[in-house]
């Protein structure tokens, strides 16, 4: 479902590569985690979101094709409604964001997955739901930490920090490696093997932690306990057998991944009691 679509969704971008100059940016501010580092774009966002947008509409529409999209009207409402929340203190990062035309779905797959795409476009998928039975909290952890990939714009971010080895490998494994997750295997048949680095760099992992700690405390700010980040993940490593799923593959280790939640966790725990006192 997804090799088709992302091909069209990487080929716009792609111009707007050779298009557009380099600018240094702070897609968000600090929070109370303190995520303040600043990024090289070489993307422009608006190029960025139109092409997500499109691609977004082209999975939903497959899916339902495929009597996969929102099957289970209980699961959708849960999503939602946890989104909803989550959706109003993504300003406490940047003030444009609870504006984006959000779009929530669920997508009928056995894949531990979600995504949210630039300008909020998120799927969940049932595996891990279904897997993972996580609490609310816990899935808010999950949809905490991929609204924050959107809100810092890590996929354009990585797109252009590639541009210079090989601009076309650096949009097809940058921004399909970021938000989709596949295989090596794959994103070499498509891209080369350059793919493969776009988004099999360290600084990936500096990308993960930042959504951790940006996903904690969008969790906390929504009235989700951000301590559920650290249940989550040690799920995540019963049910993977100690390793992360194949869409977190680039991921730090959970039991680094867990050693730096502890922290920041702790750090936004008032607001989550601040938040809870005025649900």
């Amino acid at each position: 479902m997804r090799s088709c679509f992302l091909r069209q969704w990487a080929l716009p971008v792609l111009a707007a590569v050779l298009a557009t100059a380099c600018a240094t940016t702070r897609t968000t501010g600090g929070g109370s985690v303190g995520v303040d580092r600043e990024q090289t774009m070489l993307v422009s966002s608006a190029a960025v979101d139109r092409s997500a947008a499109k691609a977004y509409q082209e999975a939903m529409s497959a899916a339902q094709t495929r009597n996969l999209l929102n099957r289970d009207p209980q699961q959708l409402e849960r999503v939602r409604t946890i989104v909803k929340r989550l959706i109003p203190v993504t300003a406490a990062f940047r003030s444009d964001a609870p504006a984006w035309r959000w779009e929530v779905n669920v997508v009928s797959s056995k894949e531990l997955n979600a995504w949210c795409m630039p300008g909020g476009k998120v799927a969940v998928y049932t595996g891990l739901i279904e897997q993972l039975r996580p609490t609310d909290d816990e899935l808010a952890a999950v949809l905490g930490h991929e609204i924050a990939h959107a809100l810092r714009e890590h996929g354009r971010e990585k797109a252009g920090q590639e541009a210079g080895l090989n601009v076309a490998a650096a949009v097809g494994g940058a921004l399909i490696g970021a938000y989709f997750g596949i295989d090596a295997g794959l994103g070499q048949s498509m891209i080369g093997g350059v793919g493969d680095l776009a988004f099999m760099r360290p600084n990936s992992r500096e990308m993960e932690q930042e959504a951790d700690r940006i996903g904690v405390e969008l969790a906390a700010r929504a009235g989700y306990d951000p301590q559920a980040a650290i249940s989550l993940w040690e799920k995540m490593g019963r049910v993977a057998g100690g390793q992360p799923p194949q869409w977190l593959s680039t991921h730090p280790s959970h039991q680094s991944r867990i050693a730096d939640l502890r922290v920041y966790a702790q750090r936004v725990q008032p607001l989550y009691i601040a938040a809870r006192r005025s649900l």
